[in-house]
C-alpha cells in the first residue's frame, strides 16, 4: 500500500508538470502565430488596396470587391474593409472609424483614401488555453479518483487478506475471514474461507480418527496381555510338569490354542484399524449424462496424445443417464489414463463403453503390461507400487483413491491382463449404476 501511495504521489507531480509545459508550450505557439499570420494578410490587402486603386481609379467598396480583383476567395482573416474619401469634413468621419470599438482593425491611408481594415486572429489564444486547461484537469481529476478507486477497492481489501495463504500454510486455521460482499474480491474472500474453514474441518476430522486408532490401539495392545498371560502360565506348568494326566496336558493344549486365536483375532484388529480410510473423500452424487464425461474426456485428450505421439481412440459409444459424481468421475478417468500413458509402452490407449441393463462400463486398455497376475490383485490397494513403476516417481494411491471414489458414487473399478495380438494389454473397467 505504502509503494502505491508513493506512485500516486509521483503521478500528481507528473500531471502538474504536464500541465505547466503544455501552458509554456501553447503561450509560445500562440504568440508566434499571432505576431505573423494575420499581419501577413493586411500587408496583401494594403498591397492590393493600391493596386486596385491605381487600375480601377477609385477605392474598392468591400472586401468582395478586393477579392474579385484578385480573382482570389478571401484574404485569411481579413472580415471587412471600409473606406472615407480625403476632403475637407473627413475629419469627423475618421474620428467615427476609430471610435468603432468592439472590432480588431487597421487603419491604411492612401493618397486619395482612408480605409478601416478589420482583421479576427484566427487563434483565439486565451479560449484555447482555458479549454486545453480544462481538459488537462479533468483527465488528471478522473486519473487521480481511478488510482485512488485502485487503492481502496482492489488493492486494500487484497492486502488485507494477503497473509492468509501464509498462515494456511503455516496450519493456522483459526482466524476467520470477515463476511464480504466487495465487487471484485466477495466471493476470493468467501472462497479463502471455505477453504479455511475445509482445511480446519479435515484437520479436526484427522486428529479425531488418529486419536480414535490410538485409543483402540492402545486398548486391544492392552488386552492382548491378558492371553499371553495365560499362556505363559500355561508354558511354566507344563515345564515343571505340574500336569500329570495326559487328559490334563490336552486340555491345557486346546486352551493354549484358544489364547493364541484370540491374540491373532486382537492383531486382525490392530491390523484393520492401521489401514482405516485415511484419505476423507467427498463426492456429489446425482443424475448425469455419460455423454458429458466422455467428450469431456475426449476433448481433453486428443491433443494431448498427439503430442506424445501416443494412438488414442475413443470408440462409439451410447449416452444415458448414470449416478455419480462428474468432476469425480472425470478424477477417475484422468487417473487411469494417466498411469495408462505412465505405465505403458505409449504405443495405443483406448477407450471404450458398454452398456448393460443396470450398469455402464467405460473401459480403459493400453498396450506394454508388463504386470502379473498376482499383481493384479494389489494394484487397489493402498501404497501398492507393481513391477512396471521402477524409475517412475508415484505413491502407490492412484488407483486405490479411483476404488474409493467409485465405491463412495456406489460403482466399481476393475483391472484385469487381456492377451490381444500375441501381446498384453492392461484393461482398466469402471462401472457406474444406470438410472
Amino acid at each position: 500500500m505504502k509503494k502505491f501511495d508513493k506512485i500516486i504521489l509521483v503521478v500528481l507531480f507528473m500531471c502538474i508538470f504536464v500541465l505547466v509545459i503544455s501552458n509554456v508550450h501553447m503561450k509560445r505557439k500562440f504568440e508566434t502565430k499571432e505576431d505573423n499570420t494575420f499581419k501577413i494578410s493586411l500587408n496583401r490587402v494594403c498591397k492590393d488596396i493600391v493596386m486596385y486603386e491605381n487600375e480601377m481609379g477609385v477605392a474598392p467598396k468591400n472586401i468582395n470587391d478586393l477579392t474579385r480583383f484578385k480573382n482570389i476567395e478571401a484574404y485569411e482573416q481579413i472580415k471587412e474593409l471600409k473606406y472615407i474619401k480625403i476632403s475637407d469634413n473627413y475629419i469627423e468621419a475618421l474620428d467615427n472609424m476609430i471610435e468603432d470599438n468592439g472590432k480588431q482593425y487597421q487603419i491604411f491611408i492612401t493618397e486619395n483614401y482612408i480605409y478601416q481594415i478589420v482583421y479576427e486572429v484566427s487563434v483565439n489564444s486565451e479560449t484555447m488555453k482555458l479549454e486545453v486547461n480544462i481538459i488537462l484537469i479533468f483527465l488528471m481529476i478522473m486519473l487521480f479518483f481511478i488510482l485512488i478507486f485502485i487503492r481502496q477497492n482492489i488493492l486494500r481489501p487484497f492486502d488485507k487478506i494477503s497473509n492468509l495463504p501464509y498462515e494456511l500454510a503455516k496450519g493456522n486455521l483459526t482466524i476467520p475471514l470477515k463476511e464480504n460482499k466487495h465487487k471484485y474480491f466477495g466471493k476470493f474472500i468467501w472462497g479463502m474461507d471455505m477453504l479455511r474453514e475445509n482445511l480446519e474441518d479435515n484437520k479436526r476430522k484427522e486428529l479425531e480418527i488418529q486419536k480414535e486408532k490410538k485409543t483402540l490401539i492402545l486398548s486391544l495392545s492392552h488386552d492382548i496381555k491378558t492371553p499371553l498371560n495365560a499362556i505363559s502360565l500355561y508354558a511354566k506348568a507344563i515345564s515343571r510338569n505340574l500336569y500329570k494326566s495326559e487328559e490334563k496336558m490336552i486340555q491345557t493344549a486346546e486352551n493354549i490354542n484358544n489364547k493364541v486365536n484370540e491374540i491373532e483375532n486382537y492383531m486382525n484388529k490392530i491390523i484393520k484399524a492401521s489401514s482405516e480410510e485415511f484419505l476423507v473423500f467427498e463426492v456429489s452424487n446425482k443424475e448425469v449424462y455419460a455423454k458429458d464425461i466422455i467428450e469431456y474426456i475426449k476433448n481433453y485428450y486428443t491433443d494431448k496424445m498427439q503430442v506424445n505421439n501416443i494412438d488414442f481412440e475413443v470408440s462409439k459409444y451410447k449416452n444415458c443417464m448414470i449416478f455419480g459424481d462428474v468432476e469425480r468421475s472425470i478424477e477417475v478417468i484422468q487417473n487411469v489414463i494417466e498411469n495408462a500413458v505412465k505405465y505403458g509402452d505409449g504405443r495405443k490407449i483406448l477407450l471404450e463403453t458398454v452398456k448393460e441393463e443396470e450398469e455402464y462400463h467405460i473401459v480403459v486398455r493400453n498396450t506394454g503390461c508388463t504386470l502379473s497376475e498376482n499383481e493384479l490383485t494389489h494394484i487397489f490397494d493402498s501404497f501398492y507400487r507393481g513391477s512396471n513403476s521402477e524409475g517412475q516417481n508415484g505413491s502407490g494411491l492412484g488407483l486405490y483413491i479411483c476404488r474409493s471414489l467409485m465405491h463412495l458414487m456406489e460403482g466399481e473399478i476393475l483391472g484385469r491382463i487381456v492377451n490381444d495380438s500375441y501381446e498384453n494389454w492392461l484393461e482398466v473397467r469402471i462401472i457406474f449404476r444406470v438410472i
